[in-house]
This record gives C-alpha cells, sequence and structure tokens, in this order.
C-alpha cells in the first residue's frame, strides 16, 4: 500500500490507459491472441468477447468527458480478474 498515493485507485489504474474522443463515432475491433477474453466496461454498458481468430466491432459514441473503468469479465486465466480496463474520453 506505500505505492498508492491519495487519490489513486487500488487494482483499477492502467500503465496504458484508452484515449477516445469526446462526441465521436469510434470503431472499436476486438481479437485475442490466446484464450477467450470479455471486454466490459460495465459504467458505458459494454461487453465484448475477444475470441482467437474472430474479430469482432463495436461502435461507440462517448458524450461525456470522464474516466470509464472496466475489467476482464471472463474466467480466462490465472489473476485476470485482476486485468482492469481504463477508458478516458476527452475533448
Amino acid at each position: 500500500m506505500e505505492d498508492l498515493s491519495v487519490g489513486d485507485s487500488r487494482l483499477l489504474d492502467v500503465d496504458s490507459r484508452l484515449v477516445l474522443p469526446c462526441s465521436v463515432n469510434v470503431r472499436l475491433c476486438f481479437t485475442s491472441a490466446d484464450v477467450i477474453h470479455r471486454w466490459a466496461l460495465p459504467s458505458a454498458g459494454v461487453k465484448v468477447d475477444c475470441v482467437p481468430g474472430n474479430l469482432n466491432s463495436l461502435v461507440v459514441n462517448f458524450p461525456f468527458v470522464g474516466l470509464y473503468y472496466g475489467q476482464c469479465s471472463e474466467i480466462c486465466g490465472a489473476n485476470h480478474r485482476y486485468m482492469p480496463i481504463l477508458l478516458e474520453v476527452t475533448t
């Protein structure tokens, strides 16, 4: 816990955020290299399967600036419940 500063989120922060523009249609493509993953962003109502050999796509449009937290919601391997997703919507 000594690595956390005031305001940091434990098990929710990531090394690289996905940054998207506000109020713009963006097409996201999903696949996997190893096992089935489920890319879930509950605060945005998004859940997409990532299957090896398949390409799934989704068009999103975020009308509000902010941070959207999510996670891999599939039991796809050891410690995957700790695989966070952080999407940042900016102007």
